[in-house]
């Protein structure tokens, strides 16, 4: 009698125990998820945050969707303005907006990188890329990528999801192109130094002939001054004397005794 009353309560918890395990009336969101609830085939009108949340058994489930950022690097073929065929290597980083979860479900499902942000993002790429020059690319690649970073938030936006950065780590032509761009700029950059060195020469020829126009002008000014001023012209005399007497003087002029040695000894 005692092990009947003792095998009912276990069958009941072990009853139980199945029935949930069968019915599973507990879902869990995970982190850096948002869950969205469809009962009968209808989808919630809010998305489910992280934690536990009660369903109705056979008739309710969450599906849950990643809304944390992304990173996902791709390479593409294209072509630039000038019909140069070049591949072009990305990283795009990008979430599912938290809040709206439950909107990209409905209208997209769970598939909504293929469906939606690659075709927005190849198609952007090649529009903007097509704008520019082969040779201008290269030296516009962070013009370029902030182009395309706009116009990706601004499309995606609309489309639940956030672009948080886009890049263009690499653009490649193929050899021949590249080495034609590179002696073009080579020679570009020989012509921009002798063009630089052109005019220092004659920043340099301005100068040497500013400097003797001045000197010229002083010297004239000083001329005249000496011509016109006899006192002027004596001092001038006096300050290049260097201090010996001369041995003889000419005309009326003073005499000046020749202090040789020889003369001291007579």
């Amino acid at each position: 009698m005692d092990g009947k009353n003792l095998a009912t309560p276990i069958m009941v918890t072990l009853l139980l125990i199945v029935f949930i395990v069968i019915c599973n009336p507990i879902a869990i969101v995970g982190v850096g998820e948002r869950g969205v609830k469809v009962t009968l085939g209808q989808v919630s009108p809010q998305s489910y945050t992280e934690g536990i949340h009660l369903i109705t058994p056979f008739i309710s489930k969450i599906k849950n969707m990643d809304v944390k950022t992304q990173k996902t690097y791709i390479e593409t073929d294209l072509y630039t303005k000038d019909i140069q065929q070049a591949k072009i290597s990305y990283v795009i980083n990008y979430n599912l907006q938290p809040q709206n979860a439950h909107k990209m479900y409905r209208e997209v499902g769970t598939n909504y990188v293929d469906n939606i942000l690659m075709p927005v993002v190849e198609g952007t790429i090649k529009d903007v890329i097509g704008r520019w020059n082969a040779q201008d690319l290269v030296a516009n690649r962070e013009s370029a990528t902030i182009d395309i970073l706009k116009k990706l938030q601004a499309q995606l936006e609309q489309r639940y999801i956030n672009v948080t950065g886009f890049q263009i780590t690499d653009i490649n032509y193929s050899g021949g192109f590249e080495r034609a761009i590179e002696s073009k700029v080579t020679a570009e950059q020989e012509a921009l130094k002798a063009k630089n060195r052109t005019v220092q020469i004659q920043e340099e020829a301005k100068q040497k002939i500013i400097s003797a126009e001045a000197e010229a002008k002083s010297m004239a000014i000083r001329a005249n001054a000496l011509s016109q001023n006899k006192a002027l012209v004596e001092y001038e005399a006096v300050q290049k004397w260097d201090g010996k007497l001369p041995q003889y003087m000419m005309g009326n002029s003073i005499p000046f005794i020749n202090m040789t040695p020889a003369s001291r000894n007579r």
